[in-house]
């Protein structure tokens, strides 16, 4: 039962950057929810099975807390409807926290997660890219492209966290194949990013490729000099496979930032801090924010931090807050190239979060299960999570860290 479990837990990280481009219809729903059902329908046997379960850490027990607190707030909740759907879902993001936990056992089984998602991340690139080169989406004239079914904005989100977790795979793959798939999604992911027209998208799209630099270079300076070979190509690749109005999009983003709307943002921020004055501590429900703000039913908070304040207050935003602090602090026990991918990673996380309601997707609780396992097993198995993860310094010590081996005198 716990091989197919882990079976399961791999195509649902598969499937969930693309998740919303193949939706099954009610009662179904998207793919990623249909796996985590199913995930769920072999895990507790698995767990029964076991007769235990594997002692939750600190990012697990503040994630119950968090959801419990939302769930405590259908008692005050000013939209009983919108809450009860609201635990529904946050009970089926949320759950991947603890899968994660309780089925990844060895640095392996993370670096398998980190490629399903990559390679996920891979699918919803070449959707978003066939989009754009499809004979309707040429007839149609338009400036943003996306994969079907999905948003813009989320598409360009997922395609980024892709990129910390490529590099890593890049610097630590040793067969060709699971490096081919992960030099080949830096082009095919920047083009799906761009294509998107995302600003925000965008923006952490640099902070990731910054990130990604960094990674590389630790050690590998050569396969940081011979891509930079290939960055004409890309280049040209972009220039032209992407529109003007894109680029012309994108270089709004510093009147944006200096005096703009962003997009209607401030205004939406502006009605959900005043709901939020009206219930600072306790909020006023789980789901609510639209009828707490007044706004239409299609809109959302476009700020994670705003959101969790005006659903569960301050005490929701101090458990949140919590949980970051303690996932920072779980990528912080990783070392070398897995703390760069990991706190990078986490960066691009949170400064999507600016600007979306990201804590309503499965990326984001994915993003930090693997972080947390990560931590884990950085305080469990050093020398085979440096084995799995090597930091590509070089000198003898490198070397036998990627064999398992301890120094003398360390």
């Amino acid at each position: 039962m716990r091989r197919a479990t882990w079976v399961l837990l791999l195509v649902f990280a598969f499937a969930v950057p693309w998740e919303y481009s193949l939706d099954l219809g009610e009662p179904l729903g998207n793919i990623a929810r249909v796996t985590g059902l199913l995930i769920l329908l072999v895990a507790v046997p698995a767990v029964l099975q076991a007769g235990q379960v594997r002692t939750p850490g600190l990012v697990q027990w503040l994630v119950l807390a968090l959801y419990l607190w939302f769930c405590c707030s259908y008692f005050w909740t000013i939209d009983a409807d919108a809450t009860l759907e609201k635990m529904r879902g946050d009970f089926q993001v949320m759950m991947v926290v603890w899968l994660v936990w309780e089925f990844v056992k060895r640095p392996t089984d993370l670096r398998a997660l980190m490629r399903a998602y990559v390679a996920g991340s891979w699918v919803l690139a070449v959707l978003t890219v066939a989009e754009a080169a499809s004979m309707a989406g040429v007839a149609s004239g338009q400036m943003r492209y996306v994969a079907v079914g999905q948003d813009p904005n989320d598409v360009a989100r997922f395609l980024d966290l892709g990129f910390p977790l490529a590099a890593l795979l890049l610097s630590s793959e040793r067969k060709w194949a699971g490096r081919l798939l992960a030099l080949g999604y830096f082009p095919l992911g920047l083009i799906a990013v761009l294509l998107t027209a995302s600003r925000g998208g965008f923006l952490a799209a640099m902070v990731a490729l910054v990130g990604c630099g960094i990674l590389l270079v630790r050690g590998h300076g050569r396969m940081v000099l011979a891509s930079a070979f290939a960055l004409p190509a890309i280049g040209a690749l972009v220039w032209f496979g992407v529109s003007r109005e894109v680029f012309e999009r994108l270089a709004t983003i510093p009147e944006q930032l200096h005096g703009g709307d962003l997009n209607q943002r401030l205004n939406i921020w502006s009605a959900g801090w005043d709901a939020f004055v009206h219930a600072p501590l306790m909020g006023t429900g789980a789901g609510s924010f639209v009828a707490a703000a007044g706004l239409n039913p299609v809109d959302t908070a476009h700020n994670t931090a705003l959101s969790i304040l005006v659903n569960g207050g301050l005490c929701a935003l101090l458990l949140a807050v919590c949980i970051v602090f303690a996932v920072a602090r779980a990528a912080m026990q990783t070392r070398g190239t897995l703390r760069v991918a990991l706190m990078t990673a986490l960066v691009v996380w949170v400064v999507t979060s600016l600007v979306a309601t990201v804590e309503e997707n499965r990326t984001t609780w994915l993003l930090l299960g693997m972080i947390a396992v990560a931590g884990r097993l950085g305080g469990e198995d050093k020398q085979e999570l440096a084995a799995c993860f090597p930091d590509g310094a070089s000198g003898p010590e490198a070397a036998m860290a990627q064999h398992g081996l301890q120094p003398a005198g360390g």
